[in-house]
């Protein structure tokens, strides 16, 4: 392992609740394209598909703040399994309905049920933040793992969920992503050493995150780029049937995966200089014109290639948005302040899931990945709108209020 990681992981209990995280987000890149994959299955109906995905990723957006605003208030340990309790509760009922050919508004519910998750990326996060506020550049390495663990989680989700799908039984994807979930949030809320101090007298006299300056930039550029994961997803799984290999649609989504894996690796190892403002700038702009070349690709050698580039631009823009709002937002909210970024990409999810199945019944697979390039453009045009709202507080977050002028130029990503 590179020196930067392997220092990070010098802290005791490091490497155990990263790994608990990263059981409980292998559900990040599994349930949703599984509900898709299955309901298309068992019913041929890629709007109803699309449409349940989206529920579940608004239910997502919903429900996820609230349940960070609880753990900075109460801890982890107390709200983690609860919440986890009723999104697996969910999934399950949403199985079962399926199955048994229950009306459509009975599936509706469980997805909403579904959704009821607690962001795990969110919560690891928070005890990078907790073990190495006060060193920037082996934080910003930290936020660079969980990123690579993210989108390991990308790699290998879709690959599980579909396959087991097509393969075995249709249900499969949706109950292993359950699976992963209870197991990662059972381990990781046992973990005590590591797990941040809650807040709760400064919850009772503020307000939420939301209201600190710039966030709402980056939670509303999330909403657009959650647009194009979810519509590429769903997308990609109809290009994949209508290619006559659905099966592939895992291994073509792991490639996207891949390259943001590879490239956000890369990104932890580098001595960030430039302002974080201006390297996220760039990287959304890169990501949307990424979108180009998919609408241009007529089978799935050419797809590969196309999303393995469009997700090189991927990691490193997450890692660069979560070291902002590190700086942005103060830490009794920290976590909180995190999960309003998940929230926008479930949301943006949600949207692009459920236009991007309407796209596939009405025009077609190939003509769909439109979707997805408009998303693109929506989040650079916000970014450019917005980015100068992004300048860290003299005070006021994890690190920011204990650092000079100067350091600001070399911030974490």
């Amino acid at each position: 392992m590179p020196s930067p990681y392997r220092e990070i992981f010098a802290a005791p209990g490091s490497r155990r609740f990263s790994a608990a995280g990263f059981l409980g987000r292998m559900t990040l890149g599994m349930l949703s394209v599984g509900i898709v994959t299955m309901v298309s299955q068992l019913t041929g109906r890629y709007g109803l598909a699309g449409a349940l995905a989206a529920t579940v990723a608004l239910s997502v957006a919903v429900c996820s703040p609230q349940v960070s605003r609880l753990v900075d208030r109460h801890g982890q340990r107390r709200v983690l399994r609860p919440a986890m309790l009723v999104s697996v509760t969910g999934v399950a009922g949403l199985v079962l309905c399926a199955r048994q050919g229950a009306p459509d508004w009975l599936l509706f519910v469980f997805a909403a049920a579904s959704g009821c998750t607690p962001g795990v990326g969110s919560m690891v996060r928070a005890r990078w933040t907790a073990i190495h506020g006060e060193r920037p550049q082996l934080l910003h390495s930290a936020f660079a793992f969980e990123s690579v663990v993210d989108e390991a989680c990308f790699v290998l989700g879709p690959i599980l969920s579909i396959g087991l799908c097509t393969v075995w039984f249709a249900e499969a994807g949706p109950v292993l992503a359950a699976g992963f979930l209870l197991t990662g949030v059972l381990w990781l809320s046992s973990q005590h050493a590591t797990e941040p101090v809650p807040h709760p007298h400064e919850h009772r006299t503020g307000g939420s995150a939301l209201r600190t300056p710039g966030l709402w930039v980056l939670a509303v550029v999330y909403v657009f780029t959650g647009a194009v994961f979810g519509s590429v997803d769903v997308v990609t799984v109809a290009f994949a049937e209508h290619a006559g290999h659905k099966a592939l649609a895992g291994p073509v989504l792991g490639v996207y995966a891949l390259g943001s894996v590879l490239a956000g690796a890369l990104y932890g190892l580098r001595r960030v200089t430039s302002p974080a403002p201006l390297r996220w700038l760039v990287g959304i702009c890169a990501m949307a014109l990424s979108m180009i070349p998919l609408q241009l690709v007529g089978n799935l050698p050419w797809l590969m290639v196309a999303l393995f580039v469009a997700g090189l631009t991927v990691a490193p823009t997450m890692v660069t948005t979560v070291g902002l709002v590190q700086q942005l937002v103060p830490g009794a909210r920290l976590t909180e302040g995190m999960t309003w970024l998940s929230t926008g990409l479930a949301v943006g999810i949600a949207l692009g899931s459920s236009t991007a199945g309407w796209g596939v019944d009405t025009f077609g697979a190939e003509r769909a990945y439109g979707v997805s390039g408009g998303a693109g453009a929506l989040a650079a045009a916000v970014a450019f709108l917005g980015y100068r709202r992004l300048r860290p507080p003299r005070s006021g977050g994890v690190v920011e209020h204990e650092r000079t002028a100067g350091e600001e130029q070399s911030d974490v990503a």
